[in-house]
């Protein structure tokens, strides 16, 4: 029974380094024995332009049969309007396929350094909610273009979807290292995050072995500037999440290196992974754009469908790749193209299987 991949390469480089991504899985599934089925799907801004849709309703009839979904980027911010095209692919696949945690690893890489003083060893899960919150798009425009426009954007946090978002890091941590650090703002909205940190308060009770430590978000976003070893699992709801992560990437020393799963946990619907780097419309074309986060997330999506041995290989081949430091993409310093960057990891992944 093969693994059946939808793929939705997107916009930008996402068409460079989505290809590149299933050179490797494919290599992947012939060493280690399992069998691939993959559709690629043209949604995207270019399809959006073409007719008016960032993809049309049977998409999702479609991208449902699948067992996993690997996304390379959306937008087109010259054409598009980024909310345009993100409210209409990625967050209708993030709600309607209930992909409500969105797990993002963070991790210097080996030989690489980081934009931190002395370059610290920090290994940082992010859990954030994914699917409410701050991004469930309640809210209107009133009077719109005029000196008397209301913009209205309600945050909506369900005790359910806190959760179980929450116990899912919770359990998380209790395979860590048993610390688990609350990223909140219950100190400026005293309803929805008094409601959060009363969950997260409530669950932990369920965990008398993890250390659970609340900070308000921005003094969170300070201690991973000031040294993140401090940290372990940390949760936050789905704007404080994106931002926290974000922030994480760029202390790995790239955008090009940090990748996210989009988790549906109960398997009711297919799960997303992709790289976080976005579409990068400045270097797309040039090929140069870093795959490593491509295969970062590849090996998220083979430890979900159950493939570890796969997804230990891939990154201990990724990572053997980046402390040699010879084959390197121009964000990290080198002058290697994609394709270059895919070879000098097949080759180690040889290694790894001999």
């Amino acid at each position: 029974m093969p693994y059946s991949i939808g793929l939705i390469p997107g916009d930008g480089i996402g068409t460079e380094v989505i290809p590149e991504g299933v050179r490797v899985l494919e290599a992947l599934a012939a060493w280690f024995g399992f069998d691939l089925q993959i559709t690629d799907y043209p949604y995207s801004c270019a399809y959006y332009l073409e007719h008016g849709t960032m993809m049309p309703e049977a998409a999702f009839e479609a991208l449902k049969q699948h067992d996993a979904i690997l996304l390379g980027a959306v937008g087109d911010p010259r054409r598009v309007p980024d909310h345009v095209s993100l409210r209409g692919l990625l967050v209708p696949l993030r709600q309607r396929f209930d992909l409500y945690i969105n797990l993002r690893p963070a991790r210097p890489l080996p030989g690489l350094p980081t934009p931190l003083k002395g370059n610290p060893a920090f290994d940082i899960v992010f859990v954030r909610e994914n699917s409410e919150g701050e991004y469930a798009g309640a809210g209107g425009r009133l009077r719109q273009g005029t000196p008397d426009e209301v913009a209205l954007q309600t945050t909506v946090f369900t005790r359910k979807g806190v959760e179980r978002a929450v116990r899912y890091a919770f359990d998380l941590a209790i395979k860590r290292q048993k610390r688990l650090a609350n990223a909140t703002k219950s100190n400026a909205m005293q309803y929805a995050f008094v409601m959060w940190d009363e969950v997260v308060a409530e669950v932990a009770r369920e965990y008398p072995d993890v250390e659970v430590t609340r900070y308000h978000a921005d003094a969170l976003a300070a201690m991973l500037v000031r040294d993140p070893t401090r940290l372990d699992v940390v949760v936050a709801s789905n704007l404080i999440g994106d931002l926290l992560t974000d922030l994480a990437g760029a202390l790995q020393g790239s955008l090009g290196l940090p990748a996210s799963a989009n988790l549906n946990p109960e398997r009711t619907y297919p799960s997303l992974f992709e790289p976080v780097h976005g579409s990068a419309p400045d270097i797309a074309g040039q090929g140069i754009a870093n795959p490593i986060a491509t295969y970062w997330a590849v090996g998220l999506m083979l430890e979900f469908l159950g493939e570890a041995a796969a997804a230990r290989a891939l990154m201990q081949a990724v990572e053997a790749v980046t402390a040699e430091g010879r084959v390197l993409t121009p964000d990290l310093g080198g002058t290697a193209r994609t394709g270059e960057v895919t070879r000098a990891v097949l080759e180690k992944l040889e290694e790894v299987e001999a």
